[in-house]
C-alpha cells in the first residue's frame, strides 16, 4: 500500500472511541465532548466498518466494553492522537502567540542585511516560530515559492517571473566599487562612459548581471568584462587587488574587502534608477498568520539606515 495514501478512518473517530472507552458509556462521552450520543455511536460504527472488526460491546446496563481488537486499536491510537495534538500546538496560533515553521528564501547578496534582522528581531518576538533559510538566485526562489518549498522570499525587483504578491522594503541605486588607489578614487562620481574600456569584474548572478549590463546598454555602451563570479565578496576582493572595477547595488558598512584591502564607493553619473528590494509571496494563496506577521515585521524596519552611503 502506498504510504502516502490516507487511511479510511479519521482521528475524530479514534478520539470518540477513546473517550467512550475511558468514561464507560457513549452518553458520558457525548456530554464531555459536547456532541450528540448518536454522533459518537455512528463514528464508532463507521470505524468498526472501516477496520472490519468489532471494537466494543455496547450494553445499556453495562455500558461500553472494549474487545481485544478495540484495545489494540486504542494502543495504536494513543500515540497518533498525541502526535496530532502536538502538531497542532506547534503550528496553531494560540492566545495570540504565533507558532510553526517559516521557510525564508533570500537572494544571496541581500542575506547579510536582511536575514540577521529577521532571525534576531522577529525570532525574539515570536520564539515559537522556527525560521529556516534558503539562499538562491531569483528564478530558483520563485520556483520554490510556486512549489510551496518556501513561504516568502526577499529579492530585487528585477527579473521576478510570474505574478507573486510583492511589497517594497527599500530602494537604492547601483554604485561603482574601485580600489582605494584608483585614478578615479578622488572623484565624487563616475560616468559609465569612463568605465567602458576598463576591466569589469561582473557579479554574474541573476538579476545582478542583467541589471549591470542593461545600464550600459541603455547608454549604448559595451563594458569590457575581465572576470565573472557569482560571489559578491569575490567581486570586492578582486577589485581591491586592482584587477578591475565592480558595479553593485548592495552596500556594506565595511569599506574593506575580505582580505582587508581598502575600497572606495562612487555614485554613477548621471544618476541611475534605484533598484527596489522586495518581499514576495505566492499569489492566490492564503498565508499563515505567522508568515503575514513576518512580512509586516520586515516592512516596518528602517532598512535604509542599516547601510552606508
Amino acid at each position: 500500500m502506498n504510504s502516502d495514501q490516507p487511511p479510511n478512518f479519521t482521528l475524530r473517530q479514534l478520539s470518540y472511541l477513546m473517550t467512550a472507552a475511558r468514561l464507560g458509556t457513549i452518553s458520558a462521552a457525548a456530554r464531555e465532548l459536547h456532541v450528540s450520543s448518536s454522533a459518537i455511536s455512528d463514528a464508532i460504527t463507521t470505524l468498526e466498518h472501516e477496520l472490519q472488526s468489532q471494537l466494543c460491546i455496547r450494553r445499556k446496563s453495562q455500558g461500553l466494553v472494549l474487545t481485544a481488537a478495540g484495545r489494540q486499536v486504542l494502543d495504536k491510537a494513543r500515540p497518533l492522537l498525541a502526535g496530532a495534538r502536538d502538531l497542532e500546538l506547534q503550528l496553531k496560533t494560540t492566545g495570540g502567540e504565533l507558532a510553526g515553521p517559516i521557510t525564508i528564501g533570500c537572494y544571496p547578496t541581500l542575506a547579510p542585511m536582511i536575514l540577521p534582522v529577521l532571525l534576531d528581531g522577529f525570532g525574539r518576538l515570536h520564539p515559537r516560530v522556527s525560521l529556516e533559510i534558503i539562499e538562491a538566485t531569483q528564478d530558483l526562489l520563485v520556483g520554490k515559492l510556486d512549489s510551496g518549498e518556501i513561504d516568502l522570499a526577499f529579492v530585487y525587483e528585477t527579473l521576478v517571473p510570474g505574478t507573486p504578491n510583492r511589497a517594497q522594503l527599500f530602494a537604492q541605486p547601483a554604485h561603482v566599487v574601485l580600489p582605494a588607489d584608483d585614478e578615479y578614487a578622488d572623484r565624487e562620481s563616475v560616468r559609465l562612459e569612463d568605465l567602458e574600456s576598463r576591466d569589469l569584474i561582473l557579479l554574474d548572478s541573476p538579476p545582478s548581471s542583467h541589471h549591470t549590463l542593461s545600464m550600459f546598454a541603455e547608454r549604448q555602451l559595451h563594458p569590457t568584462i575581465r572576470h565573472r563570479t557569482t560571489s559578491y565578496e569575490v567581486v570586492r576582493t578582486l577589485v581591491a587587488r586592482g584587477l578591475g572595477y565592480g558595479i553593485l547595488v548592495q552596500r556594506l558598512s565595511n569599506p574593506n574587502s575580505y582580505e582587508d584591502l581598502p575600497l572606495v564607493v562612487k555614485e554613477i553619473e548621471p544618476a541611475v534608477k534605484p533598484v527596489s528590494v522586495e518581499a514576495i509571496w505566492p499569489a492566490h494563496t492564503t498565508i499563515a498568520p505567522r508568515v503575514r506577521a513576518l512580512i509586516e515585521f520586515a516592512l516596518a524596519q528602517e532598512w535604509i539606515r542599516s547601510r552606508t552611503t
